[in-house]
């Protein structure tokens, strides 16, 4: 089995960081514990200044690696030692730090250098060297940026072939930032994946994604040690292009483009208050900043009037050089990948994912899951089984701004087709003021062409209920009730609501015309409790306040269906203040009756009960309550005899233990409606998203 990959690139801004992002992501889905090694790193400013490439990967997976442990020498040290003719000397100290991180980790995944020094070649051969003499597959990236179709096989082929001559094993070629037809796609990977060992090289086009390498506004401020005047919380807002305003304002706002960073002396107000004005217009597009340049203070009536407004729509940054010289600044730099900016390292990783085939390169590299999981790589493994068969989910909290970020989350990673209630025209402006570029369906239900039928369902499904027509319209006027209706009639797979809305508002419609699936009669709810070292099972603890027996026993099934779909091997505790015998009394008996249904209608399913939590989580506590036992001590599915005890229990194991809780999630339903808490963070919708997405696939028979 692999235990090593070492991405090299073939020359500078090859776009090699997204794809060391996407690698990352794939090892720690199916691995516990990845090491990140970057033999040799850029020349740093000072002392201060870490890596980026090492940065963001520690930073972003929270690897807990010391800074020091992750690199051997800077280029400037690894030439001098060459030069002094102490090669082995630098490779002997390379594999000493890379068999340190070898002996502690699964994996190691190292990187090459950045082509940013002036010797192209002496980085390929290092890079080859280093590779080589640690015993690494490659991956090579090749940087297709302003080539021909010729001219990208050509250059690669040459690569190749000289990592060859080297004795390099090439695993796989990924030919990144292209701009090619499909036929010629075809053409590249026929051409190179005959370069691999036995003529099959792995090999991918990967289309340019510009997103990546444009800049931010928070790069701008840094890199002309600018000022922020106003807008301190939108500087992660792309920048496309640098517009100098030199000319008029009338002629000045025919060349605003989407994206427009604008470039004037701090002296021009009419261009500094057209500019703002544009942003309030639908006629042009969102400019993304401003910057005054020359030291010139704005005039006091202008920071009156700017600082009157609710919000000022775009950043307002000052540097004191003059136009030319803050322009020559721009023109020399390029974006990267900043650990902190989701926008760009969710395009990053949503688009190698749809580019490369992740489980042939699993495949190849022999990875074998672990037969632990951490919380990381559950969250993982949610996100990559929803996006294999795209569902569509609706949001009806579509005024939330959470919402908007993690749907902005979402499509970038191409986990689900996002469908949001609302106004479009408020929607619309609260994603431009949070700097999204969000292109999904926004529906107002009114004015949806299906409203009317949609009343008239609802009118059908619940007249003997007493609802009349005209309170059937006002309940499709509801998002919440809208959005159910649009799951009911196949319009949407699934919905994901509660966020602004109380659990009894997201859940009374499903009840009503969704209602329960066959088998079931019990809707009910489970958190996936992400522990460091594995994912359990709790239900119910959310939705059903005092389950009978016959309840109970539904419960445990439903539970043990939805832990096997994702992932985890059912074994049901059924549990009690008493295990076994131990106990008496009518608590109890709830419990005893529950289990013997449950194993009476699920005769294969691994379920004992009653069980005390200690019972049923510790081996060692299992070995003296109840021997023997195939669930006691290894419980992965918990299911609680009352809400109070199991809202509790979830909530007091996932701050005690540090537990990452994912759900509720919601069983028992015809088709997959899901609640959220109204504390719920962006990563929660995300996630619970995701879940309901891969319970849509279940339900149609695609998981």
């Amino acid at each position: 089995m692999t235990k090593n990959l070492y991405i090299t690139a073939t020359e500078s801004k090859s776009g090699k960081s997204a794809i060391v992002l996407g690698m990352m992501q794939l090892l720690l889905r199916n691995m516990r514990s990845v090491a990140f090694f970057r033999p040799i790193i850029n020349e740093p400013v000072d002392k201060l200044q870490r890596d980026h490439d090492i940065n963001l990967m520690l930073k972003h997976f929270e690897l807990d690696i010391p800074y020091e442990d992750t690199f051997a020498y800077t280029l400037a040290e690894a030439r001098n030692i060459i030069y002094q003719g102490q090669h082995e000397l630098l490779l002997d100290t390379i594999l000493k730090k890379y068999k340190k991180l070898e002996a502690k980790y699964d994996f190691v995944l190292c990187e090459g250098t950045d082509f940013s020094g002036k010797d192209a070649a002496f980085e390929f051969d290092l890079n080859a060297d280093i590779a080589a003499n640690i015993g690494c597959p490659v991956m090579v990236v090749a940087n297709a940026e302003g080539k021909k179709t010729n001219e990208i096989i050509a250059s690669t082929q040459m690569t190749l072939d000289l990592l060859a001559e080297k004795n390099v094993e090439v695993m796989a070629c990924l030919v990144n930032r292209a701009s090619v037809t499909e036929k010629e796609e075809s053409e590249i990977a026929a051409a190179l994946e005959s370069r691999g060992t036995s003529g099959n090289l792995l090999t991918y086009v990967l289309p340019e994604e510009s997103s990546l390498g444009r800049p931010t506004v928070r790069d701008v401020k840094e890199w002309l040690n600018a000022q922020v005047l106003y807008g301190h919380g939108r500087l992660d807002s792309l920048v496309d292009d640098y517009l100098i305003a030199a000319m008029q304002v009338g002629n000045f706002l025919d060349y605003i483009g989407k994206g427009s960073l604008i470039i004037t002396p701090g002296d021009r107000s009419d261009i500094i208050l057209a500019s703002l004005a544009s942003r309030f217009s639908s006629s042009y597009e969102d400019i993304s900043a401003m910057v005054l340049t020359g030291g010139i203070e704005m005039p006091n009536t202008i920071h009156r009037l700017i600082e009157g407004w609710t919000g000022v729509p775009v950043p307002i940054l000052a540097v004191q050089d003059h136009t030319f010289r803050t322009v020559q600044t721009l023109a020399n730099r390029y974006g990267k990948i900043e650990p902190g900016d989701a926008k760009k390292i969710n395009t990053a990783l949503g688009h190698f994912e749809s580019c490369v085939d992740t489980q042939e390169i699993s495949n190849r590299l022999g990875s074998m899951k672990s037969t632990k999981i951490t919380p990381k790589m559950f969250e993982f493994n949610l996100l990559e089984r929803a996006a294999k068969h795209k569902m569509r989910i609706v949001l009806p909290e579509g005024h939330d701004e959470r919402i908007l970020s993690a749907a902005d989350i979402l499509v970038r990673r191409n986990v689900a087709d996002i469908v949001l209630l609302g106004d479009p025209s408020v929607v619309g402006a609260k994603i431009s003021a949070l700097g999204l570029d969000l292109d999904v369906p926004i529906i107002k239900p009114d004015l949806y062409p299906k409203f009317s039928d949609y009343v008239s369902t609802y009118h059908t499904l619940r007249a003997k209920k007493g609802i009349s027509m005209e309170q059937a319209h006002d309940s499709m006027c509801d998002a919440t009730y809208f959005g159910t209706m649009m799951v009911h009639m196949g319009h949407a797979d699934g919905m994901v609501s509660g966020a602004l809305n109380t659990t009894a508002h997201t859940l009374r419609p499903a009840f009503e015309f969704i209602k329960t699936r066959p088998g079931s009669s019990i809707v009910s709810s489970v958190f996936l409790m992400c522990l460091k070292d594995r994912v359990l099972v709790f239900g119910d603890c959310a939705v059903n306040p005092n389950p009978s027996s016959e309840q109970l026993a539904d419960i445990a099934i439903s539970s043990a269906q939805t832990a096997k779909l994702f992932g985890i091997e059912p074994r049901v505790a059924m549990l009690s203040y008493s295990t076994g015998s131990s106990g008496k009394g009518a608590d109890v008996d709830v419990v005893v009756e529950a289990t013997r249904i449950a194993q009476e209608k699920a005769p294969e399913l691994l379920l004992e009960g009653p069980l005390q939590y200690d019972a049923a989580i510790d081996m060692d506590v299992a070995k003296t309550k109840l021997p023997n036992s195939k669930v006691a001590g290894r419980a992965t599915v918990f299911i609680f005899p009352d809400l109070n005890t199991g809202n509790n229990t979830y909530k007091a194991v996932q701050r005690a233990a540090d537990a990452v809780a994912i759900g509720p999630v919601l069983q028992g339903l015809n088709k997959p409606v899901n609640d959220l808490s109204r504390g719920c963070t962006v990563a929660d919708i995300v996630n619970t998203v995701a879940i309901t997405a891969i319970q849509a696939q279940a339900e149609k028979g695609l998981s």
